[in-house]
């Protein structure tokens, strides 16, 4: 996948308004903010738990 310029990004704002109207725009963004930081939160639970695995391991 390519970066997204200027051009690209004013066609799927105005392609999102065609298909959801100005009204919905503001709850799928909240939305889709929240599932980023869900996602996010999640990885670093992942990252921190494989991280102090082998330190348990060491231990014993």
């Amino acid at each position: 996948m390519g970066n997204l310029g200027l051009t690209e990004m004013l066609l799927i704002g105005v392609l999102l308004l065609i298909f959801f109207g100005p009204q919905k725009l503001p709850e799928l963004g909240k939305a889709f903010g929240k599932g980023i930081q869900e996602f996010k939160k999640a990885s670093r639970e992942i990252t921190d738990a494989v991280k102090e695995e082998p330190s348990a391991e060491d231990k014993k």
